[in-house]
């Protein structure tokens, strides 16, 4: 199976696919707006998930909004992930119990 949050790309290879400049995601990840796993040495490792949150960093900026604000996206767009997930488990609760 293949894991979409599997820690794979250096932070090269994601300039490199992106079209970004390495500080770029070093600053992003210093602002917290999106931050890679590290390796055992300490280099940042970029899942498909990450690369995914950095087209949408880059969209965003390029619509003139501020990482700040691109972080509190992304972090209501994880709260409402999570929200979904937990009125599923209340309904599959409620089903089994019988209660619609």
């Amino acid at each position: 199976m293949d894991d979409e949050f599997a820690p794979m790309f250096s932070v090269g290879q994601v300039a490199s696919m992106l079209e970004v400049q390495q500080a770029f995601l070093r600053r992003i990840d210093q602002q917290q707006v999106v931050s890679p796993q590290r390796s055992a040495g300490g280099q940042r490792r970029y899942s498909r998930h990450d690369i995914g949150q950095i087209r949408q960093v880059v969209v965003l900026m390029g619509e003139g909004m501020t990482l700040a604000a691109i972080r509190r996206i992304i972090e209501l767009e994880f709260e409402v992930i999570r929200l979904r997930r937990e009125r599923d488990e209340l309904l599959a609760r409620l089903r089994e119990l019988g209660v619609e």
